[in-house]
């Protein structure tokens, strides 16, 4: 039976171009999730966006010497351009500031507005002495006033998991240019997050399958719910709604609290864009529909806490109770499936200090496939790992070249040679049976796995078929049998039977060499289809044009299942399906990046 799907992923600042740390922990797990859903049948929503509000995006146009707008159009298609060229398949990739995300926006707030759940409060906002502009909360540090972590942000402490106010750190400073940030009074919207206590305790208490990371995280959520600003004094943003605030030029909803609604509006966006603007109620007013979450862990506290509450809030089912606002009763998360940190040398990523890999250097260099098996087997699933070249160019090297891309190259090769099609198995012995039955098993094991957003796994059983046929061949050694034909025949039909389930399997982490693989086995049409970047004009702002990721992913042929080969088909002399790295490679890296080891 068809489940509608919503894939959310976590939503990248336009403030700069994207390096691997960041697409390890919301773009390819997300997209190998997607992949397999949607071969399995099931009815995919994935969408995602750039986060273009915010402080973030004002220091860096005043770097580069562009208004907040340009810069942002700016990395927004740069950003774009990468996810496509990782073939991440989004239904929509739009940006927040769209004249749709803005309504959308403000609906919710309104919604909380009524229901009670958002309250007016005068609090100590910090200002720039030397310029005299506002410094939201993350961009101010000092000392944890609860755990003595230096280096915690003005809103939230990374080392205990508290929720901090800027006011409240020791020794704050601001990490824009050092200075210490003057303090004044001023009124914000905060959300009353203690009206929450209760209903967010039991749902979260109903999560005890999630990844342990997230489930360790949330434990401490409920301890420490207390109201928190939901607008800011900024001219860059959303505009608040309301008589008396939405003419103030420095009044403007919160980043954080415009971002998350960005899941809910990019799938409104997506149902207006498609000629059918309640399509998105099957994915958001269904409860039979699911939805899965993917980000980095540093964004546990905005998809376990926050976002639900503005989902309960707007339903009105928060502890206040209330009624529904305009978009009816929307879905809660089914699955918070966040990745912890992709390192080097054992520290984050980091764009200041060097010690960062593009994305699209990367791509450039190396190809999409190879980043996203390195990503899915050795990435950060369950625990900070450590990015080297030593290993990407041993996983390269060892498993898809020697093990996958030679068991395809010569399994077609000898089939080529052979008979030039795929041959006919005549002569089936007991080991053929064997080897066939545990590529058919896989499909329900490595898709278990997926379903579950455990992709290690998933892929080490489909590199378990792909052993297991290349030991297959050694031991028949159908190059032998020249005086045997029938039983040659039957080996290589075994072995391209195999080749093409392992191809499936692989499909969701391998896209591009998948489709290849797709037509050596004398395939034609699209397999694993692709996004495109498209050019299209704002919905609701006359003139202006975005950038967005989009995709027909209807037409593709892959499905979740072990399909017979055709006996007959013609065949072509393949080609290599990875280049092997030099080894060297692994020992200095590129020229353009920083040697981990």
């Amino acid at each position: 039976m068809s489940t509608p799907v919503l894939t959310a992923v976590a939503w990248p600042y336009a403030n700069g171009p994207r390096h691997i740390g960041h697409v390890s922990g919301f773009g390819v797990p997300s997209d190998v999730f997607s992949r397999y859903q949607r071969m399995a049948g099931n009815r995919v929503l994935m969408v995602s966006g750039t986060d273009e509000h915010g402080t973030p995006i004002t220091v860096q146009a005043d770097k580069e010497g562009m208004t907040s707008q340009q810069t942002a159009d700016k990395y927004t298609r740069q950003i774009g351009q990468d996810l496509q060229g990782l073939g991440l398949t989004y239904d929509l990739f739009t940006r927040t500031t769209t004249g749709n995300h803005a309504e959308v926006t403000q609906q919710i707030f309104l919604a909380l507005h009524r229901n009670g759940y958002v309250v007016p409060k005068t609090t100590r906002g910090a200002i720039s002495p030397s310029t005299g502009r506002t410094l939201p909360d993350r961009y101010i540090e000092g000392t944890c006033p609860i755990c003595g972590y230096d280096g915690a942000r003005g809103d939230q402490c990374d080392n205990c998991g508290n929720q901090l106010d800027a006011a409240e750190l020791i020794n704050p400073k601001s990490r824009i240019n050092g200075e210490t940030p003057k303090f004044v009074e001023t009124e914000h919207y905060f959300l009353d997050l203690t009206a929450f206590v209760d209903t967010l305790g039991k749902w979260l208490s109903s999560k005890t399958d999630w990844r342990p990371n997230v489930l360790n995280f949330t434990k401490n959520l409920i301890d420490d719910m207390r109201p928190r600003p939901i607008t800011r004094d900024l001219d860059w943003g959303v505009k608040i709604p309301l008589d008396g605030w939405r003419d103030q030029p420095l009044k403007r909803f919160y980043v954080w609290f415009d971002a998350v609604i960005g899941y809910f509006s990019a799938s409104v966006e997506w149902a207006r864009r498609t000629g059918n603007p309640d399509a998105w109620q099957e994915w958001w007013n269904n409860p039979d529909a699911r939805s899965y979450y993917f980000m980095g862990k540093d964004n546990i506290t905005f998809h376990a806490q926050i976002w639900p509450a503005l989902l309960f809030g707007h339903n009105g089912e928060g502890d206040r109770g209330g009624v529904p606002g305009k978009y009816g009763k929307l879905h809660l998360p089914d699955e918070i499936v966040s990745s912890e940190f992709l390192t080097m040398s054992g520290s984050k990523f980091s764009t200041s200090r060097g010690t960062v890999i593009y994305v699209h250097d990367f791509l450039r260099d190396f190809g999409p496939d190879t980043l996203r098996y390195f990503i899915s087997v050795a990435g950060p699933e369950t625990q900070d790992t450590d990015f080297t070249w030593d290993e990407f160019v041993r996983r390269t090297n060892f498993e898809l070249a020697n093990e996958w891309g030679n068991l395809v190259n010569r399994s077609i090769s000898m089939a080529y040679k052979n008979v030039g099609a795929i041959p006919r198995p005549d002569a089936p012995t007991a080991a053929d049976e064997e080897l066939k039955e545990l590529s058919r098993k896989a499909f329900d094991t490595a898709g278990a796995h997926l379903q579950r957003s455990r992709f290690k796994a998933a892929a080490s059983e489909a590199m378990r078929v792909v052993t297991a046929a290349n030991r297959y061949l050694s031991d028949q050694e159908p190059w032998k049998l020249k005086d045997d034909p029938a039983r040659r025949d039957s080996v290589l039909h075994t072995a391209l039977q195999v080749v093409s389930d392992a191809n499936t399997l692989l499909t969701p982490f391998l896209p591009h060499s998948a489709q290849k693989v797709h037509e050596a086995l004398g395939g034609t049409g699209v397999w694993a289809a692709q996004p495109e970047l498209q050019e299209v004009e704002d919905l609701d702002i006359p003139g202006r044009i975005n950038p967005i990721l989009t995709g027909d992913y209807k037409t593709e042929q892959a499905r979740w299942k072990s399909v017979p080969i055709e006996v007959g088909k013609p065949l072509e002399k393949p080609t290599p399906l990875f280049a092997k790295l030099d080894p060297e490679l692994g020992e200095t890296g590129p020229e353009w990046a920083p040697i981990s080891k």
